[in-house]
């Protein structure tokens, strides 16, 4: 998207991700407290102080190691903890709560279009306004993929067979670093482009 790392550049690419991630994490947290569990809130986490949600490792460290070696950042913010035991519709409700953060991403990336379509901001926001639809169409995309501990992967867990959740029970440990070597080294990184540019092609 942006063709130097500039100062302001790398400014909007920092506040573009910290804006997207803290409204995917206090989603979570929202959909979990009205569906009956609090865990979210007594711990702090049904907020939108993006601070609340940064781990130091997968949030700072991991994106800047993954960025100098690989040229893609890959991150994730702190997990925002519930108790399946206190969310209605069992399965069915942490399948909610899951699906809420990607689509807060996918209502952001929504309203970023529009914004673009309708509203003249000049060439620098634009720009600026454009990246966040991207990210944000990102996030949505790479946060379904149905490997633990990924939302799509609790979505899924909801309706899958028995079998199938035995499984996805035994990877979790070992869920992201699946995920990583198949976007590094494992094809999945073009798979998940063109997700990207299929459902940009659907935004305003």
């Amino acid at each position: 998207m942006f063709q130097s790392l500039t100062f302001s550049n790398i400014l909007i690419v920092l506040v573009c991700l910290l804006v997207s991630m803290t409204i995917h994490e206090f989603m979570h947290g929202y959909v979990g407290y009205k569906l009956g569990d609090d865990t979210a809130l007594e711990h702090g986490r049904l907020s939108f102080n993006p601070l609340r949600h940064i781990d130091p490792m997968m949030t700072i460290v991991l994106p800047a190691i993954t960025l100098l070696l690989f040229h893609a950042p890959i991150l994730a913010a702190k997990p925002v903890p519930f108790d399946p035991r206190r969310l209605k519709y069992d399965e069915y409700g942490a399948a909610m709560l899951a699906a809420a953060g990607p689509l807060s991403n996918l209502a952001l990336a929504f309203a970023a279009a529009l914004l673009l379509r309708f509203v003249d901001l000049g060439a620098f926001l634009d720009q600026a306004v454009a990246f966040f639809a991207e990210l944000n169409v990102a996030l949505f995309v790479f946060n379904l993929i149905p490997i633990p501990p990924l939302d799509g992967s609790r979505v899924l867990y909801a309706f899958a067979p028995e079998p199938l959740q035995d499984l996805m029970r035994q990877i979790e440990p070992f869920g992201f670093y699946i995920i990583i070597g198949l976007v590094l080294w494992g094809g999945a990184g073009g798979l998940l482009a063109n997700l990207n540019n299929f459902v940009l092609s659907w935004l305003p």
